[in-house]
């Protein structure tokens, strides 16, 4: 069972990219829980303190959007290089 050591550089950044966007709503729920578990007690209802959850989600839910967008971005563009690196077969001549 051969395995190769090395992959390619665009293979590697491709297969990272892959392991970033699986990752993802797992760290937006990781973010999105995390003020329960600090705060951890029923006293959220606050007027000041409820407007800055809010603004904490807020930033949250734009900067996941973000990231989403960012490693969308770098999948598609890798694809495309890989789909222009690879030529097309000879056409045979029709006679």
């Amino acid at each position: 069972m051969a395995r190769r050591l090395f992959l390619e550089r665009r293979t590697y950044r491709q297969n990272r990219l892959q392991d970033a966007a699986r990752l993802l709503p797992i760290l937006g729920m990781v973010l999105g829980f995390a003020p329960v578990f600090i705060r951890g007690d029923a006293t959220l209802l606050g007027g000041a303190d409820l407007s800055n959850w809010l603004v904490y989600y807020f930033v949250i839910w734009i900067g996941l959007i973000v990231l989403t967008a960012f490693v969308s971005w770098s999948l598609t563009r890798s694809d495309r290089k890989d789909a222009a690196d690879v030529t097309p077969p000879p056409r045979a001549e029709q006679q």
